[in-house]
C-alpha cells in the first residue's frame, strides 16, 4: 500500500513538472515580447499555446500495477482464514477439532499413514501445516513479483521524472540569465 501511495506521489509530481514547464515557456513568449518590439510582434502574430493539460509523455493516470492488486486482494482475503487456522490466533476452544477431522479423511488417505492412531494424527497434522506453509509461500511469491513489477514501473517513472527536471532547470536557467540581461 505505501509503494502504491509513492506511486501516486511520483505520478503528482510528475504533472507538476510538466505545469512548470508549460509556465516556463509561456514565460518565454513574455520575455520576448519584453525584449524587443520586433519579439512583440512575432508573439503577438504567432499563435497562442493551446491552454490544455501539460504533456504527460505516455504516463496516464497512476494506477497501481494489476499483479500487485491481485496479491493484495488475495493475501486479504486469506488473511481471514489463516487466522481462523493459525494455532496460536485461534480460540482454544477449538483444540480438539484437529482430532475431529482426522475421523472424516478418507481410508485411501488412511492408508498411507501409519497403523498408529497418534502418529497418524501427527502425521496429519504435519501434512496440514505444511500446506498451510505452502499456501502462505505462494501468497508471497505473489505479492514479491507484484511488488517487483510495481517498483520497475516506478523506476521507469523516477527515470523520466529525473529527466524532466534536469530539463527544466537547463530553462530555468536560461530563462533567468534573459531576465537579468533586460
Amino acid at each position: 500500500q505505501e509503494l502504491v501511495r509513492q506511486g501516486e506521489a511520483l505520478k503528482r509530481t510528475e504533472q507538476m513538472v510538466d505545469k512548470m514547464d508549460q509556465d516556463l515557456k509561456t514565460s518565454q513568449r513574455h520575455i520576448n515580447s519584453i525584449k524587443s518590439v520586433w519579439g512583440g510582434l512575432v508573439n503577438y502574430f504567432k499563435a497562442k499555446p493551446p491552454e490544455s493539460k501539460p504533456e504527460q509523455n505516455g504516463a496516464p493516470e497512476y494506477y497501481a500495477n494489476s499483479r500487485l492488486k491481485e496479491a493484495m486482494i488475495s493475501s486479504k482475503e486469506y488473511e481471514s482464514k489463516y487466522q481462523e487456522s493459525h494455532p496460536n490466533l485461534r480460540r482454544l476452544d477449538n483444540s480438539d477439532d484437529d482430532f475431529n477431522k482426522a475421523d472424516l479423511v478418507s481410508s485411501v488417505q488412511r492408508d498411507a499413514y501409519p497403523k498408529n492412531q497418534q502418529l497418524r494424527a501427527y502425521h496429519q497434522k504435519i501434512d496440514t501445516n505444511l500446506d498451510e506453509m505452502s499456501s502462505g509461500l505462494s501468497r508471497l511469491k505473489s505479492l514479491a513479483l507484484g511488488l517487483q513489477t510495481e517498483i520497475e514501473e516506478q523506476d521507469d517513472m523516477l527515470d523520466r521524472l529525473t529527466k524532466k527536471v534536469e530539463t527544466l532547470d537547463v530553462n530555468i536557467k536560461n530563462t533567468d540569465r534573459k531576465v537579468r540581461q533586460l
